[in-house]
């Protein structure tokens, strides 16, 4: 007798091999029979013309505070992902000093905008180095599982206080506490370590973050903790200030440890052809036998501009910010008075306020060509005849002025201005990479940019639009795209129990209904510790995510279930 007995689905088994229909039974946690004809089992689904899939696992979020106060990990458990990995682009909040706690929490709202009053009052630091952080998000019951990577920053104000918020030059002396740090770390069970080399990335003061301007030596010198282990992975979010000496160092790095090494990357507005040289760079990586690797986004990164989110083209105009304080609906009573509406659009935007924005969302008061009002359901591939400019230029009003009066028809209005991943105002550069075997699909952000940007969805919308709905180029198979978010990034992290439906596999399954799949428009909830403001997003579609073999979501509700655990690598 089986615990659960899934009948007669479609198997898409995370391999990338053709789908095929059969049972799929589960028996005390594991994955008992995959096709053919199942014994009884407990509790019997009939999956007749719906999908079953591994459950997600996704390698790149931030819910590194999220997980020690948050049983469900919303919204990413509501879109099938049964595992999160966090501790991505160098931030996090261990090893750490009892004097720092407050400069991880500014650095963490101001790099990944988590709402500082959420982190203040849900994090409990009972710990202080990293194996401590493990083990107090061990005891935590939790819906899906979850998993860390060791971040360079904290890592680097724990060894070296204020030489490392000034950006000094490491001494031999804290690269090798780092370094040992980092070896501890990894032992505990940590699955690798990160760190970011990017200007977007800001202290709450606007300075560069500690390790910004780490040199290769300090990289290279902490790498040294992976020697002799066969677990961890190094990543990378980087400038690439001079590309060829970046390529340089992971390739050596991925040569002498062993080890995979990945960079995060996407096409930008501000250099057409980086993304090709980047990719070039890494096969010959690969040529040279290091294990370099391009994680990259399923869809555009893009920012929700709206009354009530971080931005929208008017949050840096005077009389606007003069709003702020006011709730929601008086905002939008405010806007909507016909003399406070001429006095908004005849300002110019605060410059002040304009430098503290990253260079890619300075252009947000100028691009209103790649600015979209955002359809229900959303569309992450618009075309420029659905542009505010567009729109404007088919009306007697200007840009301005279209985007003002969208906005302020209420809180549910969103613009979708694509940041990075838009270059050709379509998906066509995001599908070459899809379909590059030295890249691998990340950037969802679970739990970050709460106020700003939803991509936890990005697992859904793999399946909706290039699986089902794409018009405007080539779709993707499905074993494909099922094998990406799966076998793929639980292979290249070391989950070696899960990512597959195998006998004797982890029990993380999802039941969908692929032709009822579909994306709600996102909402803004104040739902976080201290009312926390975060941007989530609804799905319909998934009947059944099972993690561990326990029916954790039925019908896109939680379930209540508490069978998610803390990973360690081994």
């Amino acid at each position: 007798m089986h615990d659960t007995v899934i009948r007669g689905g479609t198997i898409i088994d995370g391999s990338g091999d053709p789908a095929y229909t059969g049972d799929v039974a589960l028996k005390d946690g594991k994955i008992a029979q995959v096709g053919g004809k199942a014994g009884p089992g407990t509790r019997e689904i009939e999956a007749n013309g719906l999908l079953v899939t591994p459950g997600w696992v996704d390698v790149h979020t931030h819910y590194d505070g999220q997980a020690t106060w948050d049983a469900e990990l919303a919204p990413s458990s509501w879109h099938g992902v049964s595992t999160v990995l966090f501790g991505n682009c160098g931030v996090g909040f261990a090893p750490v000093r009892k004097q720092d706690h407050s400069a991880l929490i500014g650095m963490m709202e101001s790099i990944e905008e988590i709402p500082g009053i959420a982190l203040a009052d849900g994090l409990k630091w009972n710990w202080e180095t990293f194996p401590e952080y493990l083990d107090a998000l061990e005891q935590k019951p939790r819906a899906i599982d979850i998993a860390a990577q060791i971040p360079h920053h904290p890592l680097r104000v724990y060894v070296m206080g204020e030489r490392a918020v000034r950006r000094e030059k490491a001494t031999g002396d804290d690269i090798q506490q780092m370094r040992d740090a980092v070896r501890q770390g990894l032992k505990a069970g940590a699955f690798g370590f990160t760190t970011s080399r990017t200007n977007s990335h800001k202290t709450p003061e606007g300075e560069m973050v500690p390790g910004r301007y780490s040199e290769v030596e300090e990289l290279l010198g902490i790498g040294t903790a992976f020697n002799g282990l066969n677990h961890g992975a190094f990543g990378v979010n980087s400038d690439f200030d001079d590309e060829t000496e970046e390529l340089k160092w992971m390739t050596k790095f991925g040569k002498e440890s062993g080890r995979p090494v990945w960079f995060l990357l996407t096409d930008r507005p501000t250099d057409l052809t980086r993304w090709q040289r980047l990719m070039a760079g890494v096969h010959q990586a690969r040529i040279d036998g290091a294990h370099v690797t391009a994680q990259i986004a399923g869809r555009p990164v893009g920012v929700l501009l709206g009354i009530d989110t971080a931005l929208n083209p008017f949050s840096i105009r005077p009389s606007y910010q003069a709003l702020l304080q006011l709730p929601v609906a008086e905002r939008i009573k405010r806007l909507r008075d016909p003399a406070f509406r001429a006095q908004v659009l005849n300002e110019a935007p605060s410059p002040e306020l304009l430098n503290r924005l990253s260079q890619f969302r300075q252009r947000l008061t100028t691009s209103w060509h790649r600015m979209f009002p955002m359809a229900n359901p959303p569309n992450y591939e618009p075309e420029e005849k659905d542009s505010v400019a567009a729109i404007a230029a088919r009306s007697n009003h200007s840009p301005d002025e279209v985007a003002y009066d969208y906005l302020a028809g209420g809180a549910d209005r969103f613009l979708f201005f694509p940041i990075v991943g838009y270059n050709e105002d379509n998906l066509d550069i995001i599908h070459t990479m899809l379909t590059d075997e030295t890249t691998l699909l990340g950037l969802s952000d679970g739990g970050a940019h709460c106020s700003s940007i939803v991509d936890a969805s990005v697992p859904s919308w793999m399946l909706i639009h290039w699986g089902r709905d794409r018009s405007r180029g080539p779709k993707i198979a499905l074993e494909r795209l099922v094998k990406r978010q799966t076998g793929d990034t639980a292979r290249f992290f070391g989950f070696h129990d899960r990512g597959l439906l195998r006998e004797g596999m982890k029990a993380d399954v999802n039941v969908i209904d692929h032709q009822r799949l579909q994306l709600h428009i996102p909402e803004v909830r104040y739902d976080l510790p201290m009312n926390g403001r975060r941007l989530v997003q609804r799905v319909d579609g998934y009947k059944n995510t099972f993690v561990s073999g326990v029916s954790t979501f039925e019908d896109g509700q939680y379930t209540g279930a508490t069978a998610g655990r803390l990973v360690r690598a081994r």
